[in-house]
């Protein structure tokens, strides 16, 4: 049976900036673990890497983030991968939503790759409990 193929995309989120670079040393640090997971699955195609250098996550009102779900809409994606769960989002009732509700729907692939998360073979009971500790991390740090 051959391989099923997923159109991938990279998202990469941070909220603050870091110094005079370009790109901050953690969205640097984001692609390189993300593209070497790519490269160590062939089953994910990349299409395009979404980057949100300098937003928060607790709200999903972030250009990258908005083209990205435009690219899942037309049918461009089937597949996001994060560095973990709170790259994705710190608001834990929109994690759910998309999570439960929006990606299922679409026949959409997430995986938060240093959560161990892949919503392939089920998401942990964990989520929930870890998307409301991403929350009060982001409220407590603001």
């Amino acid at each position: 049976m051959p391989l099923q193929k997923w159109n991938t995309a990279l998202y990469l989120r941070l909220s603050r900036e870091d110094g005079d670079n370009k790109e901050s040393d953690s969205i640097s640090n984001q692609r390189t673990l993300l593209e070497q997971y790519i490269l160590d699955h062939p089953e994910f195609i990349l299409i395009d890497t979404y980057v949100d250098d300098g937003y928060t996550g607790t709200n999903f009102d972030r250009p990258d983030f908005q083209r990205m779900i435009t690219d899942i809409n037309t049918g461009r994606l089937n597949c996001i991968i994060v560095k973990d769960l709170s790259r994705f989002g710190r608001e834990h009732i929109m994690m759910g939503y998309y999570l439960e509700f929006v990606f299922p729907k679409l026949k959409v692939r997430y995986i938060a790759v240093n959560d161990n998360e892949d919503t392939e073979r089920g998401l942990s009971d964990f989520v929930p409990f870890k998307n409301l500790i991403n929350e009060f991390m982001a409220k407590d740090t603001s």
